[in-house]
C-alpha cells in the first residue's frame, strides 16, 4: 500500500480517537462529560456505548462522536476548524438515525411508549476565525420566514416550534479561556497540541507536524497518547488535510451562484485560493506534487509553481 493510501485511509480526525477511540477514550469522555455538566460520573462505573454513524452524508469524519451514558443520554459532538450553520439540521438527521438504530420495529410499531435517551448537541470548534466562546445555533434559525401577512404566523410568534433543535457551539481555542478546558485535561491538552501544530505549519517549521509531537511530550501535553501513536496521530493530521470534499463542495456552490471562473472543474475563486493555500501548508509539511494534486485538485504544474 503506498504512503498516499495509507494517510488517506485514516478515517478519525485526533479528537475522534482521543474522546471515542483510543485505550484512554472513555476516561476522556467522562471527564469531557463532567466538564459539560458540573458532575462527578465515574469512568469505571458509569456505561458508556458508543452509537456513532459511520460515513454520513457528505462529511467524511463525521458523525465525530456519538455516546450513550448510562442508556439515558446521548451526548453527541461535532469538531469542527470551521464553522458551520447547517449543523442544527446535519444533528436532526444525525439524532433520527441514531434512534433508529438503537431501537427495533416491534418498539416503533407497538403501542407500549418507546422510552427514548434525552439528546445533547455540542459543536467544539477550533479554527483560525474569530468566533465568540460560547454560542448558540438553532434549527429554527433555518426555518422559512412565513411573511407578515400570513395565518400561520401567529401560531409560531412566540417561537414555539413544533420542531427544534438547540446546539452549544464551544470555542476551545486556548486564547479564549474557555471554563471547559480548566475541568477537563484532555481537552486542554489536546487544544494546546492543535495550537503547536498550527503554530508550526504558518511559522514554515521544518517537518511542523512531528516536531509538534515532539514539542508536546516535552511540554507535558498527551504525551502519553502520543508517545504511544505517534505515527498514527501525524497520519490523521495528515488526513485532516483532505481538500477533495470540500473542494467538492465548493464546485457545486460556484455553479449554483454563478461564481464559476471558467475551469473546467467549476471551482469557485475562493475556493481555488483556499486550494492554493492549503497546497503551500502540504508543501511545508513534506508531501509529494502527485499527492498535493490529488488533495487538493490543483494540477502539478500550478503545484510545482508553488
Amino acid at each position: 500500500m503506498t504512503k498516499e493510501k495509507t494517510n488517506r485511509n485514516y478515517k478519525d480526525s485526533v479528537f475522534v480517537d482521543l474522546f471515542a477511540h483510543d485505550v484512554t477514550a472513555k476516561e476522556n469522555f467522562i471527564s469531557l462529560y463532567n466538564a459539560l455538566h458540573g458532575t462527578n460520573l465515574d469512568a469505571k462505573t458509569t456505561e458508556v456505548q458508543p452509537v456513532m454513524l459511520e460515513r454520513v452524508l457528505y462529511m467524511k469524519y463525521y458523525n465525530d462522536i456519538a455516546m450513550l451514558i448510562d442508556g439515558k443520554i446521548i451526548i453527541l459532538i461535532e469538531h469542527q476548524s470551521t464553522i458551520n450553520k447547517n449543523m442544527p439540521f446535519r444533528f436532526l438527521e444525525y439524532i433520527a438515525r441514531i434512534y433508529e438504530k438503537i431501537t427495533t420495529k416491534d418498539e416503533k410499531f407497538g403501542r407500549k411508549l418507546v422510552k427514548l435517551p434525552v439528546p445533547e448537541f455540542y459543536v467544539f470548534y477550533n479554527g483560525k476565525e474569530d468566533y465568540p466562546t460560547e454560542s448558540t445555533m438553532k434549527l429554527s434559525d433555518a426555518f422559512m420566514q412565513l411573511g407578515d401577512n400570513s395565518e400561520l404566523k401567529n401560531q409560531f410568534e412566540n417561537a414555539n416550534y413544533p420542531l427544534e433543535i438547540s446546539v452549544k457551539v464551544i470555542n476551545i481555542n486556548v486564547d479564549k479561556e474557555n471554563p471547559i478546558l480548566k475541568h477537563c485535561e484532555a481537552l486542554k491538552e489536546y487544544s494546546e497540541f492543535i495550537e503547536q501544530v498550527r503554530c508550526n505549519i504558518e511559522n514554515a517549521v521544518p517537518e511542523p507536524l512531528t516536531t509538534a509531537i515532539k514539542q508536546a511530550i516535552k511540554k507535558g501535553f498527551l504525551s502519553d497518547y502520543l508517545n504511544r501513536k505517534s505515527t498514527e496521530v501525524q497520519n490523521m493530521l495528515l488526513a485532516e488535510y483532505d481538500y477533495d470534499t470540500d473542494i467538492a463542495v465548493q464546485r457545486r456552490e460556484a455553479f449554483e451562484d454563478g461564481f464559476s471562473i471558467g475551469r473546467n472543474e467549476g471551482i469557485s475563486l475562493g475556493a481555488q485560493q483556499k486550494a492554493v493555500e492549503t497546497a503551500k501548508n502540504l508543501l511545508s509539511i513534506g508531501l509529494s506534487q502527485d499527492q498535493i494534486a490529488s488533495v487538493t485538485g490543483l494540477s502539478v504544474e500550478e503545484i510545482e509553481k508553488l
